[in-house]
């Protein structure tokens, strides 16, 4: 077995720094870095803290083991006003040495915690409040329900008027034109932001905007000094101030400091870090599902990290213990592992000067950026679908709540999903039929939602039970077919299934491999495919016969993740694996019955790969900080630079009724994006 095997599941949350959504993270890096690069003693002095900022911290960190529903470690409710496993009475000192020296099955947190953030974390276990609930998320401060005289404008923005807006120019102090700028607006009433780009001759154009005050950015300036400017007055096509920059370094290597980091996407984290290329490619073959940032902005010693990877191979959800003996290779495989991330990423592991990805230039600036604030935090959004009045439905992973955002008025409409006694809330999958209805699945506890929009109803759907517990990830993703049946591979077989009953209408196994991760049906409704993400395979159905064909990807550890038809019968799949560099695109093409792999022109991953109307396929690039556009009969690749260094798409939507088309996306870290190309 391979070393990219043996770390498969490394990462998780308990990996992560405390990451803010939005803006928030703009506000918070330089405090975050500093914190993460601070080294405290072995019972430092404890300052008062901020408990809210605690929590996030307790979520990120401790919440993926001490959880009210897991229990896989005690629980640390009231922790201050009892006695610890050892014996000892819960006080700030005593928890103080737990978190620096750890345990046999907890790391250290000497080396990635700074005074501030053990000061905060004290702070929240000390009023005793454990676990953070999942079926109440904290609301969001930045989000703001725009006011009734603006939801007019707002239809304009979100529709085709591309155009007409406050217009400007971006140059360097030097007096060159700057082109692949990252220009962008937040509406300081509604925290929406509007992002576009500088052409070949510095000049930008934003869509026509709501009358309002805004705070006018460059987002991930990155070789140049931040620009900011806050309460501008904007109202039409205001002709806006030159933007000047300055840079901070004459070479191409970039300094190692706070804002800087903060503003790299993964593949350029990944491009920066000291290693071998094994190590590397065997890195991101395992982290297939997460951003690199949540794993390289920490500091652990070696025996932490051999902890955390031992969590992850044996633990691989927060939510209830799964040995995963069969992916975890070789004790020499995951000891490599282990010394490569005490060595890259290990309490000595200094950063050298960083190297960037390209700006975007021609193609890839013409394009819109619209980002919405979602109405409350730790949603942890999964996919999108929009219905037939243009609204778009988002599922959330580990709450109760869904939600839907109308785009003309950026007003977002909570729903709570019916809970299950004893199992995590969350929904992973979501699909709207043509009479309106929308269909949702419950991953952990192994269900179907139907939700009826007019009466506010929902209806729980029970599918018959199988070898996966509750609390386990089962009943993800599915495939809403144009008969109204609903498909997803269960228990090593192709299974149809009445959404109304949950009864299995009819099952086609599969005969080489144990099972798929994706489920998609072709617009015709003949056809089914998913990819056995994360192994090295597709398979493909003909309804019609029951013909069952599975084939390997021509690349190892291609891991075929998610996708769609297009136009021609085609099945396309995001690739998270099969490269030296990372990931590719995966196509079935439905003629030949054979794959083909397309290499991005940025080292990336995709999770995901939907095409349009058109045929054109398009694609988050998980760890590139881009949403990739590729046209098959040119193979022609734009590439549209991201505001947030992190792109986590897990499932688009396109809505096929705009000219170009546009693309929906609801971001991991809590917001809801929309890319309208301009051509």
């Amino acid at each position: 077995m391979t070393s990219s095997k043996a770390i498969g599941m490394i990462v998780s949350l308990s990996l992560g720094v405390v990451l803010f959504e939005g803006v928030l993270a703009v506000k918070t890096a330089k405090a975050r870095w500093a914190s993460l690069q601070t080294q405290t003693a072995a019972v430092p002095k404890v300052p008062p803290g901020d408990s809210f900022h605690g929590e996030e911290i307790y979520y990120v960190k401790c919440n993926v083991c001490h959880t009210a529903i897991a229990k896989l470690a005690p629980s640390l409710q009231d922790v201050y006003k009892r006695n610890l496993a050892s014996g000892q009475p819960g006080n700030d000192q005593t928890v103080t040495e737990k978190l620096m020296k750890g345990g046999p099955y907890m790391p250290s947190y000497q080396h990635t915690l700074g005074e501030k953030d053990l000061a905060d974390l004290l702070s929240y276990l000390r009023e005793g409040k454990c676990c953070p609930d999942p079926e109440n998320p904290p609301s969001n401060p930045l989000y703001r329900a725009p006011a009734s005289s603006q939801r007019v404008l707002l239809k304009d923005a979100a529709g085709l008027n591309l155009r007409g807006g406050p217009k400007g120019l971006v140059r360097s102090s030097k007096g060159d034109l700057l082109e692949g700028m990252i220009v962008q607006l937040i509406s300081q009433e509604t925290s929406i932001r509007t992002t576009v780009y500088s052409n070949e001759e510095g000049r930008y154009e934003f869509p026509r905007l709501p009358a309002g005050s805004y705070t006018l950015r460059i987002a991930r300036p990155l070789e140049f000094k931040p620009y900011q400017r806050d309460h501008l007055r904007i109202d039409g096509a205001a002709p806006m101030p030159d933007i000047v920059l300055e840079r901070i370094t004459e070479t191409e290597f970039l300094p190692p400091t706070p804002e800087i980091a903060d503003q790299l996407t993964g593949a350029e984290y990944l491009m920066n870090i000291s290693g071998t290329g094994q190590d590397k490619k065997a890195f991101s073959n395992g982290c297939s599902c997460h951003v690199y940032n949540q794993v390289f902005r920490n500091r652990y010693d070696e025996r932490s990290w051999g902890v955390i990877v031992n969590r992850m191979l044996r633990l691989t959800i927060p939510l209830a213990h799964r040995d995963l003996s069969d992916r975890r290779g070789s004790k020499e495989d995951i000891d490599r592992l282990v010394k490569w991330l005490a060595t890259a990423r290990g309490p000595g592991a200094k950063d050298a000067p960083f190297r960037v990805l390209p700006r975007p230039s021609g193609a890839a600036t013409r394009a819109i950026i619209t980002e919405y604030e979602l109405p409350r935090l730790r949603l942890f959004p999964h996919d999108v679908a929009g219905d037939a009045n243009g609204n778009i439905w988002f599922t959330s992973h580990r709450t109760a709540i869904v939600g839907v955002l109308d785009p003309r008025t950026g007003v977002v409409k909570e729903q709570r999903i019916p809970s299950t006694p004893g199992v995590a809330p969350g929904t992973h999958w979501v699909a709207v039929d043509p009479k309106g209805m929308v269909w949702m699945s419950q991953n952990w506890a192994h269900q179907i939602l139907k939700f009826d929009p007019q009466t506010e109803t929902f209806k729980v759907v029970q599918l018959p039970h199988h070898e996966v517990p509750l609390n386990s990830p089962n009943a993800g993703n599915m495939a809403l077919a144009p008969d109204g049946s609903i498909w997803e591979e269960r228990a090593g077989a192709i299974t149809k299934m009445n959404p109304e009953t949950g009864e299995y209408l009819a099952r086609y196994p599969l005969k080489k491999f144990p099972g798929t991760y994706e489920n998609m049906i072709s617009k015709d409704g003949n056809f089914w495919c998913g990819g056995g993400s994360p192994h090295d395979y597709v398979a493909c159905l003909d309804i019609r016969t029951g013909e069952v064909l599975e084939l390997h990807t021509p690349s190892p550890r291609a891991n075929p993740a998610r996708g769609g038809f297009d136009p021609e019968g085609n099945a396309w799949f995001g690739g998270r694996g099969g490269t030296v560099q990372g990931g590719l695109l995966i196509k079935f093409d439905a003629k030949t019955r054979r794959l083909r792999e397309y290499t991005p022109p940025t080292p990336t991953t995709f999770y995901e790969a939907m095409p349009d109307k058109n045929g054109e396929v398009w694609a988050g690039e998980l760890q590139g900080g881009r949403i990739a556009r590729f046209n098959p009969r040119t193979e022609r690749w734009i590439e549209y630079v991201t505001p947030e260094p992190m792109v986590y798409d897990r499932r688009n939507w396109i809505d096929n009724s705009t000219d170009p088309v546009s693309v929906w996306y609801v971001d991991h870290y809590g917001r809801m994006v929309h890319i309208q190309p301009l051509e």
